[in-house]
């Protein structure tokens, strides 16, 4: 079997884009919704839908916080026909969908409320199946999370702090490779502005592999440049 190839210089780098932004709750993540081109369908996981009042090129889903599974099993059996009448799809916000999913896994254990070790490797292979499921519709993905810190080792010994999406370290590394671009947003605490760090370091994860931006306005975080990225 001869396996199917595409020239390199063929590629779009905007066609179907996933991007990611986290930062603590409040700073404008779900806002950022609103300068996003064409139709857009809003999966509201944390009910934060109500920002985006009055903008008729937005429709938003509600999720049923209290049976997550089975909501979320519903709407990827929807997704792939309903992506034919929308631009952009957006989970907003997938830490709250995580919590929400230990939350209804502990109802099921023992006591009613704490979480049994199994429940968590059951996370990990349910979250990969989801953001596989989600990450391979044919649609831009447009994904929110709030924002956390782990410690880092370096190589020499160095322990740091880095900031990171609020997402299990288990599943992390897979969802950041699988997205275009992380960006944390942060709040200019003199004028208000908001904006996203597109490029990360030993202390951010942020990456981007769609342009050559590093920093950007909030406003333009999907006006992806058409140069080709060096």
């Amino acid at each position: 079997m001869v396996l199917k190839t595409t020239n390199a210089a063929q590629i779009n780098r905007t066609e179907n884009w996933r991007v990611l932004l986290y930062g603590k709750p409040g700073q404008g993540k779900t806002s950022a919704v609103k300068n996003l081109k064409g139709k857009v369908l809003v999966i509201d996981l944390d009910g934060s839908g109500k920002v985006l009042a009055e903008h008729e090129n937005i429709e938003v889903y509600k999720f049923d916080r209290t049976h997550p599974t089975e909501d979320m099993t519903h709407v990827l059996r929807e997704l792939p026909e309903m992506v034919k009448d929308f631009d952009t799809v957006v989970f907003d916000n997938v830490t709250a969908f995580q919590l929400d999913w230990f939350v209804e896994r502990g109802r099921t254990s023992k006591n009613g409320i704490r979480n049994e070790i199994q429940h968590y490797g059951d996370f990990t292979n349910y979250f990969l199946r989801i953001i596989t499921a989600i990450y391979d519709l044919p649609i831009n993905i447009y994904v929110t999370a709030w924002e956390v810190t782990r410690d880092l080792e370096m190589e020499d010994g160095t322990k740091i702090t880095q900031f990171v999406p609020q997402i299990r370290d288990q599943v992390l590394n897979q969802l950041l490779g699988l997205t275009d671009v992380v960006g944390r947003i942060k709040v200019n605490q003199k004028t208000g502005g908001r904006g996203a760090i597109l490029e990360g370091n030993d202390s951010v994860y942020a990456k981007n592999r769609i342009d050559d931006r590093i920093i950007c306005k909030i406003e333009e975080l999907f006006d992806f440049e058409t140069s080709p990225k060096k």
